[in-house]
């Protein structure tokens, strides 16, 4: 009997990390599956969409069916994780699925008020084959949810103090989700993956302003009135995970620098100053 045809799904297919894992997997030699909201609106030639949402069981089977592989991605908005990423787990393991990625948090090994700990714990009792990715900070971020802020008012807006952060690139993040998703030999494992160089944010600010002809300036509120300025501009979940993050920085324990991302990939990891150089229209 041939092996069963490589299908994979691709959850997040929209955003920072998804979005690029599809770029990174066209010409393999596998079906992509992009599992998104609305697939009426979107076509591809090479990827095919397929409705999914995770408030809604009823989208999983269709989108699941007949598929080897899941790239497993918490939408931000979503902290009830018994209730909506469980029951996705669930239903990959009952789809015949053989491995699950998910893209998870450093150091959500050992941090049991993020939901990537309790989705991790809920994916190894599955007993489906996993690998956990556990990225440091996306420096997408600063071209998401902190763009405006930088490109109106010239300012890093963050409580992170004087603490340093491991940041690295989604689509380094997304170069390894790839990897690990066509090849064998990463079941069972879990990566810490940060970039190669760890900075203060006032060292980021430095970088910005040199890229964008400005003075960028870091100013450091408070963790409360960090809080306070996203609500309602920003998922409340989503705002306490990111709160969570900058705490650790404060504290100075986001600087720790793994090789992992350079061993997977055989290279070095894209720096600060290149991501900024790469996508410095944003911030004009």
């Amino acid at each position: 009997m041939p092996d069963k045809k490589n299908v994979i799904v691709i959850t997040g297919a929209t955003g920072n990390i998804g979005a690029e894992v599809i770029k990174y997997l066209r010409g393999a030699d596998a079906e992509i599956r992009a599992a998104v909201r609305d697939a009426a609106s979107s076509k591809s030639d090479d990827v095919n969409y397929v409705s999914f949402d995770f408030e809604h069981p009823e989208t999983y089977l269709a989108a699941l069916d007949g598929a080897t592989k899941l790239f497993l991605v918490r939408p931000p908005a979503i902290s009830d994780v018994k209730q909506f990423i469980n029951p996705v787990v669930d239903a990959a393991k009952a789809a015949g699925i053989t491995h699950i990625v998910f893209l998870s948090l450093l150091g959500a090994e050992k941090n049991s008020i993020v939901p990537h700990y309790k989705i991790e714990r809920h994916i190894e009792a599955s007993g489906v084959p996993y690998t956990f990715l556990r990225p440091s900070f996306f420096m997408q971020n600063l071209s998401t949810t902190h763009r405006d802020e930088i490109r109106s008012r010239n300012e890093i807006f963050v409580p992170a103090g004087n603490g340093k952060t491991s940041f690295i690139d989604a689509r380094d993040i997304a170069a390894v989700a790839a990897k690990t998703l066509i090849e064998t030999g990463h079941e069972g494992k879990s990566y810490p993956l940060t970039g190669s160089e760890a900075l203060r944010y006032d060292e980021v600010a430095t970088i910005f302003s040199e890229v964008l002809g400005r003075k960028i300036t870091y100013t450091h509120p408070s963790l409360l009135r960090f809080i306070f300025h996203y609500i309602g501009k920003q998922p409340f979940a989503f705002t306490l995970v990111m709160s969570a993050i900058y705490t650790t920085a404060r504290l100075g324990l986001a600087g720790a620098l793994t090789d992992d991302t350079e061993k997977l990939l055989g290279r070095t990891p894209i720096t600060m100053r290149q991501f900024a150089e790469d996508f410095k229209a944003m911030w004009l």
